[in-house]
């Protein structure tokens, strides 16, 4: 029977998600062992215990286990999800004040940026110590990465292991909300083709999924003539997508605040309000109280919890065992020619079909020129910041700044290497070499 070994499974968020695709898929992979493994021994029973919970409700069809050991949970897997972070808002609101004291104009300071290059060297190390330990543990496993920043983190599991890999992100999703709001139409009817880099892709072609009718005239229309509605219900501007789609030609995706990360005028179109993180603590503390209630009877379980997430690790999972040839709208693999203007080892997000074999990505047409000259500053930047992640490298990570586009001083790059260094010493072991 197949064994999914599941990392950062203390994650109400990865952990919820993962769990109701296992329920949806759960006469696929029936009697299926999963693994959770998190370093966090309170979340990881929180979780574990709701998982037993579901899987009750449901029949029991998988066996469940659980441990803070992955060396433990790896051996004889055939799947490993990794979604991890180092106190991920603490850290984060670091990575997103020093650049201001700087004067940087950013606007969110997550994958991109100076935010992006910590961001990146904090996690690393974490990461490849987990697919090195696939390497020994479990030689033949397919990993499954959710850690941001995803085409970072995947360029360094690509050049410094020898892993099969994929990355997903679910940043496609909001496109096809937003086409939804701008067409009024139901989000799944919407067929995307984009490519480029992750949280930096761009559309090629939009099209109804039932009729192939080309829907890119309409939305192209439609976002000018409904942008405050579509605003409003999506909850975030896309004032810099449009401009850059009527200047470049293409309508970038995610969100404005994601794609600004890598635009030096970003700031002026999207803002720099950053990440809620007052909010989005308050929320994970309500969410794990609800996870206790639903898992003690006290609250009854949510039927969404028994649907599909919209994450598509585990239908890969499925494409892989069932040998399905799915395609899947987006995934993050090296390129190898997919995108013909990108360098071929590169980390592209494209289209793929699943096999038996696993991922493969779907070519597309070069992108406008404009646009793949952004996205190759972008892959000379993640090679610094991969670089520096491994080899505690100050001066390749002194290179990624000074390659940045939201960087515009040498003072103010150095300024804010010596003092995020310093702020995260504890959580960048690899620069104490």
């Amino acid at each position: 029977m197949t064994k999914i070994v599941l990392i950062g499974a203390g994650s109400y968020a990865f952990g919820t998600a993962t769990f109701r695709d296992l329920m949806a898929w759960r006469e696929q992979l029936r009697g299926s062992t999963i693994t959770l493994v998190d370093v966090n021994q309170e979340y990881l029973t929180l979780m574990t215990n709701f998982f037993h919970k579901l899987n009750e409700m449901t029949g029991n069809p998988y066996i469940i286990e659980s441990t803070t050991d992955r060396t433990q949970a790896l051996p004889g897997a055939d799947f490993v999800f990794i979604s991890i972070a180092v106190n991920r808002n603490e850290r984060w609101k670091l990575d997103w004040n020093v650049p201001f004291k700087y004067g940087v104009k950013h606007v969110l300071g997550e994958n991109g940026g100076p935010g992006g290059l910590f961001h990146a060297m904090r996690n690393i190390p974490i990461v490849l110590d987990i697919v090195h330990d696939v390497e020994k543990l479990a030689p033949n496993a397919f990993v499954i990465n959710f850690t941001n920043p995803e085409g970072r983190i995947c360029q360094a599991i690509n050049r410094y292991s020898k892993v099969k890999f994929v990355g997903l992100c679910h940043g496609i999703d909001s496109l096809r909300r937003v086409a939804g709001y701008a067409l009024d139409l139901p989000p799944e009817k919407i067929d995307v083709k984009a490519g480029g880099l992750n949280h930096f892709s761009w559309v090629r072609d939009l099209r109804h999924m039932d009729t192939g009718e080309d829907l890119y005239p309409a939305f192209r229309k439609a976002v000018h003539e409904r942008q405050a509605y579509i605003e409003e219900q999506m909850h975030h501007t896309m004032k810099l997508s449009v401009y850059l789609m009527d200047t470049f030609g293409l309508y970038p995706l995610p969100s404005d605040n994601h794609v600004g990360e890598y635009i030096s005028y970003a700031w002026e179109l999207a803002g720099m309000e950053g990440h809620p993180f007052d909010l989005v603590d308050r929320e994970s503390d309500e969410f794990r109280a609800d996870i206790r209630l639903w898992t003690s009877g006290e609250k009854p379980m949510p039927e969404w919890m028994f649907e599909p997430s919209g994450e598509r690790a585990v239908a890969i999972v499925d494409g892989i065992l069932h040998n399905t040839h799915q395609y899947e709208i987006s995934v993050n693999i090296p390129n190898k020619g997919y995108i013909p203007n990108l360098p071929d080892d590169a980390i592209v997000e494209v289209p793929a079909v699943i096999d038996a074999t696993g991922v493969h990505g779907v070519s597309l047409d070069p992108l406008p020129e404009p646009i793949a000259a952004m996205c190759r500053t972008q892959i000379n930047i993640i090679d610094r910041v991969v670089e520096a992640g491994v080899h505690g490298d100050k001066q390749a990570a002194l290179q990624a700044l000074l390659l940045d586009p939201v960087i515009s001083s040498v003072s103010q790059a150095q300024g804010i290497l010596d003092e995020l260094l310093e702020a995260h010493k504890d959580f960048l072991p690899q620069f104490k070499k």
